[in-house]
């Protein structure tokens, strides 16, 4: 227990240290940034006719004190972990007065469901492909499919999903393009909304999955390359154990193990490819949202969501790293 109560205390540590460091990165690539929130409302509100300079002034002030940008830098700093802290990163500029948490919340959920579909798909079929390839090296459909990923595995998410788009929104038109439900529905567990959520996701999951089948396959290949030449595997082979039991009881099972590390390492990176194919798709999920507050200069929900983004990540790799002492015994502290 002593041992186990160290192990969390170390990764407890490493969860607030990238938490913080993430969050803080966040807050200073944002305050550097060339665009001024509080400017850019103050000129589209004076389009409107509020050109006194008294009632300018005022409002710039009460736009400042809002978005916590009042004092110096450190003086922001520490506001804003403030806010973070509540859970209140201000209304959005774009969407005013709508607080950029409930924003961020309507949207979340999306982009949830979205990502663990696909980590799950890419995962489980990247592994099984790569497991089945490195062991059963002569096999020609195994060969050919093991091509057939790599050669999509340099490839740009927004390639590939530029591609889906043209294949199954215009020339086989069987797809939706864009949205994540369709609009005339009421959300709720019937077959109609369903149905629509799984065609409207498809496309968005197909691109993730086809973006990071690549790189489970040839860790898992070269895994299973290696783990054939042990003594064990040998010497099972010299017993005349079968082939099936070899490949899932000696090499499978041991080859997942650090396919499990790498997959908490991987979250940001599929992050990073949502928010492009959110996007391209126009998918209703913070990555959208991200690339909207970016293009109107919306600060607060910019800096709203790639918060709630460090802090999902962390606490995703936070909970793999207290189950993986659990499948690996040799991790485990006395």
């Amino acid at each position: 227990m002593d041992g186990f109560a160290k192990y969390l205390g170390r990764r407890l540590f490493q969860f607030f240290l990238v938490i913080f460091l993430g969050v803080s990165l966040a807050f200073l690539i944002t305050n550097l940034s060339p665009v001024d929130p509080v400017e850019q409302s103050v000129a589209l509100m004076t389009n409107f006719g509020a050109t006194d300079p008294r009632s300018v002034e005022l409002m710039r002030q009460a736009l400042q004190e809002l978005y916590g940008l009042q004092g110096s830098m450190l003086d922001q700093y520490l506001a804003f972990w403030g806010r973070v802290i509540r859970g209140d990163f201000g209304p959005s500029l774009s969407a005013f007065p709508t607080p950029v948490m409930s924003l961020i919340m309507s949207a979340l959920p999306w982009t949830i469901g979205l990502l663990t579909l696909s980590l799950v798909i890419t995962w489980t079929l990247g592994n099984l492909l790569g497991a089945l390839a490195g062991y059963y090296r002569s096999n020609l459909l195994l060969k050919f499919s093991g091509a057939a990923v790599m050669a999509l595995h340099p490839v740009p998410a927004y390639i590939i999903g530029l591609c889906l788009l043209l294949a199954f929104g215009f020339i086989w038109p069987i797809l939706p393009i864009s949205g994540g439900a369709q609009m005339n529905l009421q959300p709720g567990l019937t077959l109609d909304y369903l149905r629509s959520l799984i065609v409207h996701g498809t496309l968005p999951a197909l691109t993730l999955v086809l973006v990071g089948l690549g790189s489970w396959f040839i860790s898992m290949r070269s895994l299973v390359s290696n783990i054939v030449t042990d003594d064990h595997v040998v010497y099972a082979e010299l017993g005349g154990v079968s082939s099936n039991t070899i490949f899932s009881q000696y090499v499978a099972r041991n080859a997942l193990l650090p396919q499990l590390t790498g997959l908490a390492l991987s979250l940001g990176n599929v992050f990073g490819g949502a928010v492009i194919t959110e996007f391209l798709f126009n998918y209703p999920g913070v990555g959208r949202l991200m690339i909207q507050g970016i293009y109107r200069g919306d600060y607060a929900l910019v800096l709203g969501v790639t918060t709630i983004s460090i802090i999902a990540v962390a606490v995703a790799v936070f909970i793999i790293d207290l189950i993986y002492p659990l499948i690996d015994p040799r991790v485990r502290l006395s």
